[in-house]
């Protein structure tokens, strides 16, 4: 029983009762969640109805959240590997001491810029990556990556380039929706999404485009299903965007006004031979001239790409393609259509797109700071003299969930030196020198940086609801001592700010700024200086959340009215205290900026402030585009193999104990009653995968929902977990023993994980 206070005094509660508000962490929409606990179980978990975003909605997915946040896996000491590759307990002291040392070693040995850093931040927790910026700083770590460097750096490169700022679709509002690779129906994306999808799809006045090789749960509810031959969605969108120009539907007015590039990229798509291309794509030249007039006449369009392309053959192409398509017909900065928006913190860096550096060891393009990952074992395993020699992995599991994961563990004992920083026992730690224990997100505060909503953005804090498990630390605490350690911050006096903040934001932003004035390190180091002072004012178990005062100082410069539109009041560091103030106390998230349609051109950075189309690579890559393949398989490997798709029980890998799963308990391997029939295999039997990278033996789901010659194994499988009292087993297939490093994107280096070549045999039982 707990003692609630209230207007009419207090009452005692059963805690048990008690409707605690949090987030769900499993992908990237972050739905409010309400739960109830029972000591440290959840033990009901429901919508929040009155989140800012998600309004009740969740999937699935967020009702089983307490196989995250209890589970056997827990780490609750820090871990050194001995000689003898067992692991010994040190204290949390030792630890940092012996850590800090070490990468201190490595930069004298080697020079500066050889300890890699890799994470940053899952679904659902980016304050410990706005944290690692820090020890980035104090170690002279440059050199860095994380999952968005094998999905998102070639959408980035091209959106760069072309708008100078992220967009998103406005699939709320949007006459027509096109779904590239994607099936938000179980992946999301956006808010609400199923129920979007069925708005959609019960309106005649509205349309539902999806382009994908699989018939997804999204297709059905599709008007317009484009089944695509695996590996040629360049095809059919260079055609489709061809068709617009032979069919002038195009917005010339708008394109005049609003766009450079135009007719360069008119000239180039009219080379486009448009009944070969659907050919290869797999789609009738009926239904490519059907799609392209229905999109050729909406008022409004919106598109969504995803890992169905973002890791299959041109994916950089494809990522300009389609959105070439969207501004042909004039569709950005108005409803429905595609628009930039906001962020409380970027996750890319736009501004140096089209003028990447490249890596020195392995020669790959470092798009927005991220080295690809399918080099960063090349980087460790390298002879050249500028190889990488430490690793520090933060939230993230590599080796299971990049390609070729014998490769990256081979690089990790390469290594002099690895650190990972982790809330359980995964793949990656069983290779680490030093495992530094993480309370879980449900331990702490925390948010993510994936807010895409325009005209009106939302940010959401969610609470601790549970107390850190003995023995761990939260990552801002666990940088907090390493940047410490390192000596950059002994000349800092932490007390006068910390009594700045005990009187108030406004004092505090006012003693923070002068001292940032007089010594450097204040902001060099900020976001620990910030936990260390302002983040002890905070609420418990909110002092992390101190990282944010100066991104909504950033924020209340650069978007002013528009924050004061939102609902927070004042001007200059006053208006980011308002807003940081405002989202320290909301537990349902807020609105930070609200935004006017036709700002939507204020964002754009490109030379003239318009949308360039113009990119020459890209139309270089199209020109090529009539040479290329139309499939990648071989004799040896006749099948396409989809390694990693979403669905209703698959989610990331913080997920391990596999009895979350109501269904798909093993990830079947889906695959073609026709195949199945020719190889003798069936439905519930084993079927053996052979690619270039390994094998594995997954259970077989006969399945028409997959073309024929293309099978789908699903993500967040292969996972090792030990139940209580247990040995550890293995659950499914881990889709990155069977993908190679050399699959990838010529642009962005990104991985073809979606587009596999392999052998499939039935396994008698």
């Amino acid at each position: 029983m707990v003692i609630l206070e209230n207007s009419q005094g207090s009452e005692e509660v059963d805690a048990t009762k008690i409707w605690h508000k949090t987030a769900c962490v499993l992908c990237s929409a972050n739905c409010g969640l309400e739960v109830r606990l029972n000591s440290r179980d959840i033990t009901r978990v429901r919508g929040n109805k009155a989140h800012v975003a998600s309004a009740g909605y969740t999937c699935e997915k967020g009702l089983r959240i307490n196989h995250y946040q209890n589970n056997t896996s827990r780490l609750t000491s820090p871990l050194k590997r001995i000689d003898d590759g067992s692991y010994l307990e040190v204290d949390w002291d030792t630890a940092i001491a012996e850590i800090s040392t070490s990468l201190k070693q490595i930069n004298e040995k080697y020079g500066a810029g050889k300890i890699f850093y890799y994470g940053g931040g899952g679904q659902g927790n980016h304050l410990g990556g706005a944290h690692s910026t820090a020890t980035r700083q104090a170690y002279g770590i440059t050199r860095k990556s994380n999952a968005l460097a094998q999905e998102k750096t070639g959408e980035a490169w091209v959106e760069g380039q072309m708008f100078g700022t992220h967009t998103h679709g406005g699939f709320h509002d949007a006459e027509v929706a096109i779904f590239l690779g994607k099936n938000p129906w179980h992946s999301h994306g956006f808010d609400q999404a199923r129920r979007v999808l069925k708005e959609i799809a019960n309106d005649d006045q509205r349309s539902l485009i999806v382009i994908d090789p699989r018939r997804t749960e999204t297709a059905d509810l599709a008007d317009y299903w484009l089944q695509v031959k695996p590996g040629t969605d360049a095809f059919l969108l260079a055609a489709l965007a061809a068709v617009l120009i032979v069919e002038n539907l195009l917005d010339k007015g708008w394109l005049d006004s609003n766009a450079t590039g135009v007719q360069e990229t008119k000239d180039a798509l009219r080379n486009v031979p448009i009944e070969e291309y659907a050919e290869r794509s797999g789609v009738s030249l009926d239904q490519l001239y059907e799609v392209a007039r229905r999109i050729g006449r909406a008022k409004s369009v919106s598109t969504y790409e995803d890992l169905g392309i973002e890791m299959g053959p041109h994916s950089t192409l494809i990522s300009y393609l389609h959105r070439v398509v969207s501004i042909l017909t004039g569709n950005y900065g108005k409803p429905g259509a595609l628009g930039p928006h906001t962020s409380v913190a970027p996750l890319f860096n736009y501004s140096a797109a089209g003028r990447e550096p490249t890596d020195p060891v392995t020669g790959g393009k470092v798009i927005s700071g991220l080295v690809p990952c399918n080099e960063i074992a090349d980087g460790f395993l390298s002879n050249h003299p500028e190889r990488s020699r430490a690793m520090i992995i933060e939230s993230g599991n590599p080796v299971h969930s990049l390609a070729e994961s014998d490769k990256f563990r081979a690089a990790m004992r390469a290594a002099e030196l690895t650190v990972v920083i982790d809330v359980v026992h995964t793949e990656t730690t069983e290779q680490a020198d030093w495992i530094l224990p993480a309370s879980s997100q449900y331990e702490k505060a925390e948010a993510t940086f994936f807010g895409a909503n325009f005209p009106a953005n939302t940010f959401h804090l969610r609470q601790a609801i549970l107390e850190p498990l003995e023995g761990t630390l939260t990552e801002p605490e666990i940088h907090s001592r390493l940047v410490q350690a390192s000596g950059v911050l002994d000349e800092v006096d932490f007390e006068p700010l910390r009594k700045a903040a005990e009187q108030g934001l406004d004092t505090f932003a006012e003693a923070f700024m002068a001292a940032a004035m007089e010594n450097p390190a204040i902001s060099a180091y900020g976001a620990v200086v910030l936990y260390e002072t302002l983040g002890k004012s905070l609420p418990p178990g909110k002092e992390g959340a101190a990282v944010l005062w100066f991104s909504c100082q950033m924020a209340a410069q650069k978007y002013p009215d528009q924050i004061r539109a939102a609902g927070h009041e004042g001007d200059g560091p006053k208006l980011g205290n308002a807003l940081f103030q405002a989202i320290i106390d909301s537990d349902d998230g807020v609105i930070f900026t609200k935004h006017q349609y036709e700002d939507a051109f204020d964002f754009l950075t490109t030379p003239d402030q318009k949308v360039n189309l113009l990119i020459p690579e890209m139309h270089e890559q199209l020109n090529l585009l009539s040479a290329a393949p139309v499939k990648y398989t071989s004799e040896e490997y006749p099948f396409v193999l989809s390694a990693g798709e979403r669905r209703g029980f698959s989610a990331n890998t913080i997920v391990r104990d596999p009895s979350w799963r109501k269904k798909d308990k093993e990830g079947a391997l889906r695959i073609h009653p026709n195949d199945a029939s020719d190889l003798g295999i069936v439905d519930g039997g084993r079927v053996r995968i052979t690619t270039e990278g390994g094998e594995a033996v997954a259970v077989a789901e006969v399945n028409d929902s997959v073309q024929l010659g293309y099978v789908s194994l699903p993500n967040g499988y292969g996972l090792s977990y030990s139940p209580a009292g247990g040995n550890s087993e293995v659950v499914g297939v881990a889709p990155n023993e069977l993908t190679s490093t050399h699959w990838r994107d010529a642009i962005a280096g990104t991985p073809w994980h979606k587009h596999v070549p392999a052998r499939l045999e039935a396994v008698a039982i």
